[in-house]
């Protein structure tokens, strides 16, 4: 996979809840991003990110590796949900402001229903976080949300 994707062509989100940045590099089972910490950041105080919002930094380059594999079977990304994660730690209490945090995500498994887990290291200047994600992508949200709902 050589071809240059913007966040905004592989991830549903838009607006502020857009969050990443950059996507650095990916192939058949990871990605990479980047997200720049800057004072008007979505979830920005003044010591900086806190440190939990790293998860949604990780959820959405994961949500960013699944556009991918949609865009290559001529689909547009869908919907996915953050089901939970194992063992999010990291280094700090915050990201600071100026700061650019790459993230990576490989896949670790992918069943046929939709659910997938994936390993992912958050890093930075003297930064390191990590965390075992777990997601689910149904085939029709609409339609997967419709059937909870009731």
């Amino acid at each position: 996979m050589s071809q240059i994707f913007s966040v905004d062509e592989l991830v549903p989100h838009s607006g502020r809840m857009s969050l990443l940045d950059n996507i650095v590099a990916y192939s058949e089972n990871w990605l990479h991003a980047e997200v720049h910490i800057t004072a008007d950041s979505m979830f920005a105080e003044d010591q900086g990110v806190p440190s939990w919002i790293g998860l949604e930094y990780l959820a959405q380059a994961i949500s960013a590796y699944a556009g991918l594999q949609e865009s290559a079977r001529g689909e547009k990304p869908k919907i996915g949900f953050l089901l939970g994660s194992r063992k999010y730690v990291c280094s700090v209490d915050y990201f600071a402001i100026g700061q650019t945090l790459l993230l990576k995500v490989t896949k670790e498994l992918q069943a046929e229903n939709g659910l997938s887990a994936f390993q992912c290291v958050l890093s930075g200047d003297n930064i390191t976080a990590t965390a075992t994600i777990n997601v689910f992508q149904p085939d029709n949200a609409e339609e997967f949300l419709q059937d909870v709902i009731s």
